[in-house]
């Protein structure tokens, strides 16, 4: 301050002066200021400071910042003589605040191999390895352990005190329990023989992808299933090792659909598997799937009236006819693509299941290669039905040249198809045919069971149906894991599916249906 402030302070606050009006009390604002600075100055009695003296019980109390700039010594004044004051409570004595922690300087960085001094460190966010998964635990109950009849019988337990606490498991009433780590399986592709396939378990190469032809590619993997009735379902067609490889498109083609509804709904099943030769096979294998599926949409109601009420020669007619026109339709998109018609074909196998809970009916029908087979008690059966001997060609084919049959041909068929052939009228010889004929189409395949309860039936594509045949290793494997009570999981069937065999290396889809 400077000294027209200091004297300013000293007439405001000169101590001598008396007051400028009667008090009836000592407690002034002064008395305050002594009494606060005494107790910050002077420590309690019997306190001793644990790294020596004191320094506060001889150094002189500081000046608060507010109160003047003038030395702290002068000699205090004499008490104005007044009227005994009032009691009042005593003052509470302030502490003086803590002081404040200076920042703590960071640690020094240690250089970095093959960084130079003058270049920052990097200060953004670090990404660590996440903690791993706690594994799920079951608990164990333990069960006490029995007594022991040479020990001496034990003594009843007199009841516990008042007030004493019993453990948890004896309020509760149940044996104490272990928790125990169970680590999950994990579905893995696997290999049955003496040694490894030659290709990787994974997908390698993708197809090429044309402009225009995008909605023909064909998925690495398709996977599907369902419940209904008594019966569920699980399908999978996955590509093969070979094709996964070289990187072409899979062949087989799998397409699962429901039609109806409620006890009357059907559901079918459509696998085809195209021809390895045909360029454009997997789009065949598709039309094949796609047809029939259309075909038994439209005949759906009779054909699951016709299941129901167990009526099998019009359930074979039927779906003969069904599948002739999908053949048809195969042999005329070859025609219109330029190609034989054995270029753009594909076995066909299907599934109808109904999904009545009162009827355990299973129809497979369809044409070509593949496999139906039944897991019961455990062990694997083939009921693929059985094709009838085809006869001995060696005539010319009628119509082309050949002389009129002979009287002695029957005027039917054992299927009651009337001969039309020899109507009497003379034909000019047909052209030479210099290529042979070319050999009849595949018979027409059909087949209806009762399943029963715990049975497991498999319709698998010729990729599938060769390794169950020739590698006992494979059917022994899936019979162990599917002959629990209940059906795997998807990723578990596709993992099933996948268990791979060495010289097998072909698209394989597998149509499994468990009864309960």
């Amino acid at each position: 301050m400077t000294q027209q402030g200091d004297s300013w302070w000293d007439k405001l606050y000169d101590e001598s002066a008396p007051d400028t009006g009667p008090t009836a009390s000592g407690d002034t604002v002064d008395d305050r200021f002594d009494t606060a600075a005494r107790a910050t100055t002077d420590p309690p009695p019997n306190t001793k400071s644990p790294t020596g003296p004191d320094p506060r019980a001889t150094a002189p109390a500081p000046a608060p910042a507010s109160r003047s700039t003038a030395p702290d010594t002068a000699p205090e004044p004499p008490p104005v003589p007044t009227a005994p004051p009032a009691p009042t409570a005593p003052p509470v004595p302030t502490a003086p605040p803590a002081p404040v922690a200076a920042p703590v300087p960071p640690a020094p960085v240690p250089p970095v191999p093959g960084r130079a001094p003058w270049e920052a460190a990097e200060t953004g966010p670090r990404t660590f390895p996440a903690p791993p998964a706690e594994e799920p635990t079951v608990q164990v109950p333990v069960p006490p352990d029995p007594p022991d009849p040479e020990q001496e019988p034990a003594k009843e337990q007199e009841p516990p005190e008042e007030g004493a606490r019993e453990p948890s498991s004896a309020r509760a009433g149940h044996a104490p329990t272990v928790q125990v780590a169970v680590p999950v399986p994990r579905p893995r592709t696997g290999f049955v023989g003496g040694r490894p396939p030659t290709y990787d378990p994974e997908p390698t190469a993708l197809p090429v992808a044309r402009p225009g032809e995008l909605a023909d590619v064909v998925a690495d993997t398709v996977l599907d299933g369902a419940r209904y009735g008594t019966c569920t379902l699980r399908a999978a067609s996955v590509r093969g090792d070979s094709a996964r490889f070289r990187g072409e498109p899979r062949r087989d083609s799998l397409l699962t659909a429901r039609f109806g509804h409620d006890e009357a709904a059907l559901v079918l099943v459509a696998v085809a598997a195209g021809s390895r030769a045909g360029e454009d096979a997997h789009l065949a294998a598709a039309d094949a799937c796609r047809w029939i599926a259309e075909a038994v949409c439209r005949s759906h109601t009779r054909l699951s009236e016709d299941i129901r009420s167990g009526r099998r020669g019009d359930l074979k007619s039927g779906l003969h006819r069904l599948t002739d026109r999908t053949y048809g339709k195969l042999r005329a998109r070859a025609a219109e693509r330029g190609l034989a018609p054995d270029a753009y074909t594909a076995s066909l196998r299907c599934l109808l299941l109904p999904a009545d809970p009162a009827c355990r009916t299973r129809v497979f029908f369809g044409v070509g290669g593949g496999g139906l087979f039944r897991l019961r008690d455990g062990a694997w059966q083939d009921i693929e039905p059985l094709l009838p001997e085809r006869a001995a060609a060696g005539a010319p084919v009628v119509g082309f040249g050949s002389p009129p049959p002979a009287p002695s041909v029957p005027e039917a068929t054992e299927e009651e198809d009337r001969l039309t052939m020899d109507l009497g009228i003379t034909t000019a010889p047909g052209p030479l045919i210099e290529e042979p004929v070319p050999p009849p189409a595949e018979p027409f395949r059909f087949r209806a069971s009762v399943a029963r309860p715990g049975d497991t039936l498999l319709l698998a594509s010729p990729g599938l149906a060769e390794p169950m045949r020739g590698e006992p290793d494979l059917a022994r494997e899936l019979a162990d894991r599917w002959a629990g009570a209940e059906p795997p999981g998807l990723a578990a069937f596709l993992a099933d599916t996948q268990v791979r065999v060495t010289g097998y290396a072909d698209d394989r889809t597998g149509v499994a249906v468990w009864e309960a």
